[in-house]
């Protein structure tokens, strides 16, 4: 017999928060900004550009939800880093 305890891990705890496919902000940034395309020119042109540009985002934004989910907040988490941090024992030592 095993004395290890049994500890269900659901999958619903560290599932990636997607929307359609895509990564949430990503695709809710660019249905935001096609709508307000559409409704702001109120045109045939504009229209067709507008669900264009969406359907080009989603086809990328789902690819690279595939990839990896986190890949946005990955990169923009990158962005803060410094490019040298100097030797010190803690970051508060003068």
């Amino acid at each position: 017999m095993s004395d290890l305890r049994y500890t269900p891990f659901y999958r619903a705890l560290h599932r990636p928060n997607l929307f359609l496919g895509g990564e949430r902000e990503l695709v809710m940034s660019t249905g935001i900004l096609c709508a307000g395309l559409v409704i702001s020119s109120q045109n045939w042109p504009a229209t067709i550009i507008g669900l264009s540009i969406w359907c080009l985002g989603m086809g990328i934004f789902r690819m690279m939800a595939k990839i990896d989910p986190y890949l946005v907040s990955v990169y923009l988490r990158h962005l803060k880093y410094e490019s040298y941090y100097t030797p010190r024992s803690t970051p508060w030592r003068d």
